[in-house]
């Protein structure tokens, strides 16, 4: 396997912050030859990259955070020309006091890189970042009708009989709208005028975050239908578990084969095998979103798709618990999808 120390003669690590990062250029050795700090804006970007180049020689960028704080820099260097690769968080030394400061963790993000086998590529902007967006505020609308829901629950347990009595035994969605529409009354009890109101708004809330949800769930399938329409038209996948996909996959070649992305989805098996005992354990690590999409997934195949429902039958009766034709599903999933999306323009 060629080492990156073969390809590169130093390497910058960048530890990012909001207003300024912290840049190390480490040699191909481990050794560091400066640290320094720089704004972050574009020309504080400018100026790194004067820095840098004075240095000569061939160079890596090694960034941590290019999807929050090293988003602007991550996008600057790469219009330049540079080559980034994304850092995870750099590892902690051992002992109980280790060092810690925006330099050193700089120096341990390009050591870090020096070290690695495989290089993570950042991911894209432009497309994807929009579906991101969208799925992120989709996911908070979610959030809040839930709690806005759980909240009306709750006030009718303790509403005042008469409330009470009116909106018992009415269905999550019926119970929305009627609250809803509540009138308020100047004869009534300040108890009941006050529960009246908090009922209200909270099922208004819930409403509109329920009609905010559908409006970016359309919006997030348009975007979807125009850049993976293969994806979307495979059995179970729906738009949410599709946009997790593609998040995750992000773009042709950053994932070097299906077993990579199957670890990225904490679903490749794992050995638990002891002594007459020959089995593998489900994958708790990884992307969880994405791992929740290839679940969903899969749980949608086993109820409708019947191709997926006379597998798990087979295994069934040879012996397999449903955990693990589930985890089998999953694998399989992960390397169609994946085959998928890297072999369709």
């Amino acid at each position: 396997m060629t080492m990156l120390a073969d390809d590169v003669e130093f390497v910058v690590g960048v530890d990012t912050h909001k207003q300024a990062h912290t840049a190390a250029v480490v040699d191909r050795l481990g050794g560091v030859s400066e640290t320094f700090e720089f704004a972050a804006d574009p020309a504080g970007y400018r100026s790194v990259l004067a820095r840098v180049a004075a240095h000569g020689g061939t160079r890596m960028w090694a960034v941590e955070g290019t999807g929050s704080y090293g988003a602007g820099l991550t996008g600057f260097l790469q219009a330049a020309g540079e080559r980034v690769v994304e850092v995870e968080r750099p590892g902690r030394p051992v002992r109980r006091n280790g060092a810690k400061s925006d330099a050193i963790d700089a120096v341990r993000a390009a050591r870090q890189v020096l070290a690695s086998k495989h290089l993570i590529e950042p991911r894209r902007r432009g497309e994807r970042e929009a579906v991101r967006v969208l799925l992120a505020t989709r996911n908070g609308a979610v959030v809040a009708r839930t709690k806005a829901l759980n909240h009306l629950q709750a006030l009718v347990v303790t509403a005042p009989q008469r409330l009470r009595s009116r909106l018992e035994g009415l269905s999550t969605a019926q119970l929305a709208r009627q609250a809803s529409r509540l009138r308020l009354g100047t004869d009534q009890p300040i108890e009941y005028q006050a529960t009246v109101r908090a009922m209200r708004a909270c099922a208004r809330r819930a409403i509109a975050c329920g009609q905010e949800a559908d409006e970016l769930e359309a919006e997030l399938k348009r975007i979807l239908a125009d850049q993976v329409p293969h994806l979307l038209a495979e059995p179970g996948v729906g738009p949410i578990s599709a946009a997790a996909i593609y998040l995750a996959w992000s773009h042709h070649g950053r994932i070097r084969d299906d077993a990579a992305f199957a670890a990225l989805a904490g679903v490749s098996p794992i050995p638990a095998s002891s002594g007459q005992t020959t089995r593998h354990r489900l994958n708790r690590g990884g992307d969880r979103q994405l791992n929740r999409a290839l679940h969903t997934i899969t749980l949608s195949r086993l109820s409708c798709h019947p191709e997926t429902r006379a597998y798990a039958t087979r295994r069934l009766t040879e012996g397999k618990t449903s955990r693990e034709i589930r985890r089998c599903l999953k694998r399989h999933l992960a390397r169609r999808i994946y085959k998928l999306l890297e072999h369709t323009p």
